[in-house]
């Protein structure tokens, strides 16, 4: 009997010839990802408006990414 898959696969792991499930996916290209290869960002955020003054607030915005959009999108001068 053949059966079907429902869960996402890591694409990282797919590509090192290994099998494993995604726990997420990349907010930027879109692609699924295990523990090994995601990576958690917090981006700072700012609240408030025009006609409000703007106010950093004290805790950032997790989003999940993989390293490579990380590195192209970041660059080196963002701390991770």
């Amino acid at each position: 009997m053949l059966r079907w898959s429902n869960m996402l696969k890591c694409y990282d792991c797919l590509e090192e010839g290994k099998d494993s499930e995604a726990v997420g996916v990349c907010i930027v290209c879109g692609k699924g990802l295990c523990m090994e290869h995601i990576q958690q960002v917090e981006f700072p955020m700012k609240g408030g408006g025009y006609p409000l003054p703007h106010k950093t607030l004290k805790k950032g915005l997790p989003r999940m990414m993989c390293k490579e959009c990380i590195s192209s999108i970041l660059g080196d001068g963002f701390c991770v």
